[in-house]
């Protein structure tokens, strides 16, 4: 599964052993890799992947802010979804909401701040049009769907 619906971005993965701790359930920092993958196959769901970014713009996002509430834990073999939404978007800054669910049973919940940067002075730089055209899209379309709480507007 790897689809934009409704102004929300799901993407389905597997766990793995290598995924797991001695204790068989899912290691805590494996699930900001997880939101990373999201993140990526949201961009390139909206036709603006990260190495066209930085290829074309030469920008890039990076995580400034990352609040996390782990609910429940995943376990071996157990089918994931990373949903994430748009929650506000800055000149040079985006807001997402990123949940991993285990059928309706959401695991662990993930407020991320990222920044846009200039990828050779690393200082915070303005989101390219194509980028923030295609996440306002994507914000407006959960917004007109009622999934996503209006914040900073």
């Amino acid at each position: 599964m790897n689809a934009l619906h409704h102004g929300t971005h799901r993407l389905g993965l597997r766990i793995y052993f290598e995924d797991t701790d001695a204790g068989g359930i899912v290691y805590h920092a494996n699930y900001l890799r997880y939101a990373e993958r999201g993140r990526s196959e949201a961009l390139r769901s909206l036709g603006v992947p990260h190495a066209e970014m930085i290829a074309t713009h030469g920008r890039m996002f990076v995580v400034r802010r990352a609040n996390i509430d782990y609910e429940r834990p995943a376990r071996l073999d157990d089918w994931l979804v990373v949903a994430t939404t748009v929650l506000a978007i800055g000149a040079a800054q985006v807001t997402l909401d990123q949940t991993i669910w285990r059928d309706d049973v959401a695991l662990v919940r993930i407020k991320l701040g990222l920044a846009c940067i200039d990828a050779v002075s690393q200082r915070a730089a303005r989101l390219p049009a194509p980028m923030r055209t295609a996440l306002e899209r994507m914000r407006m379309d959960g917004i007109a769907d009622g999934r996503v709480a209006v914040e900073g507007t």
